[in-house]
Order: C-alpha cells, then structure tokens, then sequence
C-alpha cells in the first residue's frame, strides 16, 4: 500500500479501524481496483454518516418527540 494511503488511514480512525474489519479492502487498495475515495464513501455509507442520513435522523427524531408530546397531551 502506498505511504500517503497509510498516512490517511492513521489519521483518520474510524477508516483506520473499517479497514482493518474488513481485510479484502487491503486487496483491492493494494491492487488499485478501487482509490482512497470510494472506499471512504463505501465507509460512509455502511456507517450512515452521509449527509442524507444524518438529515433522515433528524427527521426520524422530531417524529419521535412529536408523537411522544401529543400522546402526553
């Protein structure tokens, strides 16, 4: 693997650690099937960190307060 694909994975630890989980991106990295950016959004995408997800969150979360007030009421 090369060093600056090394670096980035050691400074950013949630990659650094879905790396390790899952060894057969060691495979296709080294190989150059697949670059640094597509299997940081593969990352994002198992971890539901896309922005998309972190609005439906939201979303889901007022749903849950609002039903929780009006069941209160």
């Amino acid at each position: 693997m090369q060093v600056y694909l090394q670096k980035e994975f050691r400074e950013n630890l949630k990659e650094y650690n879905h790396l390790k989980e899952n060894s057969y991106y060691f495979k296709e990295l080294n190989r150059g099937s697949i670059d640094y950016k597509k299997f940081s959004e593969d990352m994002k995408i198992k971890y539901k960190e896309r922005v998309t997800d972190k609005i439906n969150n939201v979303v889901e979360n007022m749903d849950l307060i609002t039903s929780v007030l009006d069941f209160l009421k």
